[in-house]
């Protein structure tokens, strides 16, 4: 009953931990129920598979770029619009639109050109100002109350969705790193499959031991598939060269 866990693929190793949990608790004998080193194994196992399939971070980062996508386009649409009415000095209330687009001006132009940080901050600032009572006025008159508050929402909804990144990938962090969960998982299990194979002389112990015998090929003919896949991607690509 020997095989080299740390050759094991993360989903293997996760596998076969729950493989021998299964088959110890199907066990008769109470001595094995309640043998301490399962209960741990199970403990660790149960941290462990929280965490081993997880990303570093949240995986919200998708969302994230939708999110600031939307914002920008809603920026630049409202800017250029603003940016081609104040030329128009045939158009009535050119002048407002003038005054608007030099508020834009303030806080830049490439606003949706900047990174996360920076454009929430530019942007909050851009529409604090044209959130003002006279600025609104200016807003009704060119007709672009609608742009306005679609601007307003994109931003909403970005620092929505990157809060909800931030606290997610905060929370990541803060778990128990799988590197090490897996030492410790590989150390109790190598300890119990011991244990086992001591008390394999026992009634009931023996049937235990062969039945992580069978689980331990199964896990060992998993890995030889790997590397036999691997080997074979080498030499496909060795033929190309």
């Amino acid at each position: 009953m020997k095989i080299s866990l740390q050759k094991l693929t993360t989903k293997d190793l996760a596998t076969l931990c729950s493989r021998v949990i299964s088959y110890s608790k199907k066990a008769i004998n109470i001595e094995i129920l309640k043998n301490p080193l399962l209960r741990e194994l199970e403990n660790i196992y149960t941290e462990y598979d929280k965490v081993y399939a997880k990303v570093t971070f949240s995986g919200k980062g998708k969302s994230v770029a939708q999110a600031d996508k939307a914002r920008d386009k809603a920026f630049a649409k409202l800017k250029n619009y603003l940016a081609g009415y104040a030329q128009m000095d045939t158009l009535p209330h050119f002048e407002e639109a003038k005054v608007l687009y030099e508020i834009f001006k303030t806080y830049g132009l490439n606003i949706d050109r900047l990174s996360y940080s920076a454009g929430t901050a530019q942007l909050s600032k851009l529409i604090e100002n044209l959130s003002t009572s006279e600025n609104q006025e200016r807003i009704q008159k060119i007709g672009v109350e609608k742009a306005f508050e679609e601007m307003k929402k994109m931003q909403s909804d970005f620092e929505n969705v990157f809060a909800e990144q931030t606290q997610a990938n905060s929370e990541l962090r803060q778990m128990q790193s799988a590197t090490k969960l897996r030492k410790e998982l590989e150390q109790i299990l190598r300890t119990y499959f011991e244990y086992v194979k001591t008390m394999k002389k026992l009634k009931d112990w023996d049937d235990l031991y062969n039945d992580f015998n069978e689980l331990i090929k199964s896990a060992k003919n998993s890995t030889v598939t790997i590397n036999e896949k691997n080997e074979t991607s080498k030499t496909q690509t060795q033929v190309a060269s």
